[in-house]
């Protein structure tokens, strides 16, 4: 490969080494590099670009080599994201009460918990983002007010991405995309209103509200009915030092008072309390998968594809 002469070369030749790497980790390797060939032309105004070049691929790296780095250093951050799983079970109870060690099953039970909040906030702040930018547009205010709203909204983009990687194990990037400098100012501005990232960025805050309302809803009620199964025998056990009549059969036929005796008694108390157990066992595994889920579904509207 020959020794890139400008910038925008190196980065071009960076990106074509880490092809089919995963894309955050693409984005921040590009940063990375654009930033530190940046900040070196900056130190050295009069100095040729392909000179300043040559001595940064001795120091920093030519892009093979930064590629290579990239790589190694990937395989950690994917170890340090994605904890060892539990140990692999042979039987069918063993995998599916083993839920309760694996990491990524808690990990996306606190996300989706959180995920209202999140939504919540994000809706909020891009509906009222474009309706003040739409309100703005025939001010001189309008332009500056509607890229610092984009921006703010790239900056969401990138907090969720933290959030989705340390909770859910999926790999984001850890920097922005690099703003372009080989721009005049209104072909700047004109970039981030093309840019597809912007645009499903803004998709992803929209319709994290109905999500996080959806996966609140789920993991609320779904906690509250296997949990309460599971108090059963304390309540039961409650209600007879209390002396609480916790049943009736006034109204109804033998058998079914039968069948509400049986359910009030210790009998029926021990099975729901096993149905609350299993019940929340069966959550663990379905939070597991949502997560799965909703962490490639942030990543394929949140992050540039290279």
């Amino acid at each position: 490969m020959t020794t890139p002469r400008t910038i925008n070369e190196y980065l071009e030749q960076l990106r074509a080494a880490l092809r089919g790497a995963d894309p955050a980790l693409i984005q921040d390797a590009l940063y990375d590099a654009e930033e530190h060939l940046r900040a070196e032309l900056y130190e050295r105004p009069g100095r040729d670009e392909a000179a300043m070049l040559a001595q940064v691929v001795e120091s920093y790296g030519a892009p093979e080599e930064v590629a290579e780095i990239y790589r190694d250093q990937e395989i950690r951050i994917q170890r340090a994201i994605r904890p060892p799983p539990p140990p692999k079970r042979r039987s069918v109870a063993g995998r599916f009460f083993g839920v309760i060690a694996d990491p990524r099953a808690w990990g996306a039970l606190f996300y989706l918990l959180f995920g209202l909040v999140t939504g919540i906030a994000y809706f909020t702040w891009v509906v009222a983002g474009l309706s003040m930018s739409l309100g703005f547009s025939l001010l001189i205010i309008g332009l500056p007010f509607i890229v610092v709203f984009f921006g703010s909204v790239r900056g969401l983009a990138l907090l969720e991405g933290r959030l989705v990687e340390t909770m859910l194990g999926v790999r984001m990037p850890r920097r922005p995309p690099y703003p372009p400098k080989d721009m005049t100012l209104f072909q700047r501005i004109g970039a981030i209103f093309t840019d597809p990232r912007s645009w499903s960025s803004m998709l992803y805050a929209l319709l994290l509200l109905p999500l996080g309302i959806f996966y609140f809803t789920l993991v609320v009620t779904w906690l509250a009915v296997s949990l309460s199964f599971a108090a059963a025998p304390v309540l039961k056990l409650v209600a007879g030092f209390g002396g609480w009549d916790i049943g009736t059969c006034s109204g109804l036929s033998d058998s079914a008072c039968r069948g509400i005796e049986w359910l009030n008694g210790w009998g029926g108390a021990s099975v729901l309390c096993m149905l609350g157990v299993l019940l929340f066992f069966v959550l663990l595994h379905v939070v597991r998968a949502l997560g799965y889920l909703h962490g490639q579904f942030a990543k394929h509207l949140l992050v540039r594809r290279a």
